[in-house]
């Protein structure tokens, strides 16, 4: 898609509100260092302030962003477990699984083993940098940008307003979206955005189609996010898990206690997660997943 098919082809707030609450996984390629990311920073009281621009998808891509889920805990070992999610793309994963199973016992402990384990949710899109106090050096640049649910919902809340007196906005747009005023505290030891919020509609460069045109073509394209091959297999996630967990020459690793491994049977299959169960990412829905997957053992 051309600039030109761009303009003439917008995308509708319509088909963004309905691809945010539909089934649609994605995951991020890892590198740590990847320079492509943007990242806030913060000064030593906790808080930040940038602002940026939500731009477009890019050619050949239906959205303008993609989600994804991981994992990242400490096992008994001492080792770590940072992975992408198999759920991500509809499949079974091997600590969700295991969460399924120490959900299903009953047991306090294993329930809070099984919080600290969770699934957490990314999205992942292009902003343009407008103002970045912190980093000036990275203002009119165009980078990715990754955020979570809280982010994510006031996206939907200026597409979706509430209000009679509100009017919907695609902040993604150039031409008629806004600027994102990323407003970050530290509130109980903890990053908090409830101050963030979007500017009055404008057209980005004041609609200079020249200047939008050089933006467009430095806006990444994310189907690399949801391609399979950046996934570990199943086999390989559960390899890795048995080390973190220290279970390595132990068969029956994905039981909760001993005396399960020999006498509970294995777990059935784990479906496929719904557009219901990956419409969110708070600790709640994350319990409720673990809840779905334990009735259907």
């Amino acid at each position: 898609m051309s600039f030109q098919n761009l303009k003439r082809n917008r995308d509708q707030i319509s088909k963004l509100v309905q691809a945010a609450e539909s089934a649609g996984g994605s995951v991020e390629k890892k590198n740590y260092d990847d320079e492509r990311i943007w990242k806030p920073t913060v000064d030593k009281a906790g808080n930040g302030y940038a602002v940026l621009r939500f731009l477009p998808a890019a050619e050949g891509q239906d959205l303008p962003w993609v989600r994804y889920w991981d994992h990242a805990f400490k096992g008994p070992t001492g080792l770590w477990y940072i992975e992408n999610s198999l759920t991500s793309i509809g499949q079974a994963d091997p600590v969700g699984e295991l969460n399924s199973r120490l959900w299903n016992t009953g047991n306090d402990s294993d329930k809070d083993k099984a919080r600290t384990q969770k699934r957490r949710l990314h999205y992942v899109t292009n902003v343009l940098v407008m103002q970045d106090p912190s980093s000036p050096h990275n203002e009119g640049k165009v980078f990715l940008y990754k955020f979570g649910k809280k982010i994510f919902d006031k996206i939907m809340d200026v597409m979706q307003p509430q209000f009679a007196d509100e009017e919907p906005v695609n902040p993604f747009d150039f031409w008629e979206g806004a600027d994102f005023k990323l407003k970050i505290r530290n509130v109980e030891g903890y990053r908090n955005y409830d101050k963030s919020e979007f500017s009055s509609p404008a057209a980005l460069h004041e609609g200079d189609e020249t200047k939008l045109e050089s933006v467009y073509d430095m806006v990444h394209n994310l189907n690399e996010f949801t391609d399979p091959s950046n996934y570990k297999t199943y086999d390989e996630l559960k390899s890795k898990l048995m080390r973190v967990l220290g279970e390595e020459s132990t068969a029956g690793a994905y039981t909760v206690k001993q005396e399960a491994k020999i006498n509970d049977p294995a777990p059935a299959p784990q479906a496929p997660v719904t557009a219901e169960e990956m419409s969110v990412s708070s600790e709640d829905d994350t319990m409720s997943y673990f809840a779905k997957l334990a009735q259907e053992d």
